[in-house]
């Protein structure tokens, strides 16, 4: 995630990321200056036709293409700001959870307090590696090669983490180490890890709908397709500048909206999750020790 000054409109406007999408955008920016090009060709030189364009029926399709690319991006939007609040949750829930945890189990009892000391923060690198593109057991950095043998047998880590912790804390309760109130107390805490590990997964698995991102597409293709017989009365070869400038941004806000559409990757408009998960694993050890 890109860390900015708001207020520094001279670094914003000349960021790197700008010349990124550029740099993405490049293929497709080649191939409309160049369709722009041949249809300003065609018609002003070649054919030499002669006929009044107008811009009305693109300035009335302008308004209703605007009112689809905002609603867009506010859904990508909403995806990407609950991502970051489930998230923020994460980082409140496992303090929590730890700081119960140290004042109900007596610091003599290394060997209990190790385990949830290596499992909360096991269970951020977990969701952040399984919203991605797969868990690699050394990111989990448990010491316990027993418990990380286990849960490399297991298709859904996060999942198989919290379970171990309710047999840990079921354990506890039955052997008299934790009474009765003090696990209703963690249970809050430990569904909250199910109930934030499910929103995520439905973030993740609930794309925005095909129909709606299949036609808001087509709409702009069809409207930056014909923009140049809408312009080249009027401004004759300056319409390939004044077509690349406005399928320019037409595209970048579709290209910021899929980016943001899912925001636990690496790109660089996704969330820190990298970043949360190291703040949990600081915050739980410094809780412990």
């Amino acid at each position: 995630m890109i860390k900015y000054n708001p207020k520094n409109w001279l670094g914003l406007i000349f960021h790197t990321y700008s010349r990124q999408v550029v740099k993405t955008l490049m293929p497709a920016l080649l191939i409309m200056g160049a369709y722009t090009g041949i249809v300003t060709f065609l018609l002003e030189d070649y054919f030499k036709l002669e006929f009044n364009s107008t811009t009305v029926v693109h300035s009335l399709l302008g308004i209703v293409l605007g009112l689809f690319l905002v609603f867009r991006v506010n859904s990508a939007y909403d995806r990407w700001y609950e991502g970051r609040k489930l998230w923020g949750l994460l980082l409140n829930n496992s303090r929590n959870l730890a700081s119960k945890i140290n004042a109900f189990i007596p610091k003599e009892n290394d060997k209990d307090r190790a385990f949830f000391k290596g499992l909360i923060p096991a269970f951020a690198f977990a969701l952040r590696d399984h919203l991605r593109k797969g868990i690699k057991p050394k990111h989990l950095k448990l010491v316990d090669e027993e418990i990380l043998h286990e849960l490399t047998k297991k298709e859904h880590i996060p999942n198989a983490i919290t379970s171990l912790m309710y047999q840990k804390l079921n354990k506890l309760l039955t052997e008299n180490k934790l009474s009765p109130h003090q696990f209703f107390v963690l249970d809050k805490e430990m569904k909250e890890f199910s109930d934030i590990l499910g929103g995520c997964e439905r973030i993740k698995n609930t794309p925005i709908p095909y129909s709606y991102s299949m036609f808001i597409k087509k709409f702009i293709f069809t409207y930056t397709i014909t923009l140049p017989l809408a312009f080249i009365t009027e401004f004759h070869y300056m319409t390939i500048p004044i077509v690349l400038f406005i399928f320019f941004i037409l595209i970048s806000v579709e290209l910021i909206a899929e980016e943001i559409e899912e925001p636990f990757g690496g790109d660089v408009n996704d969330l820190p999750t990298g970043e949360l998960s190291e703040k949990i694993e600081t915050n739980v050890k410094e809780l412990f020790d």
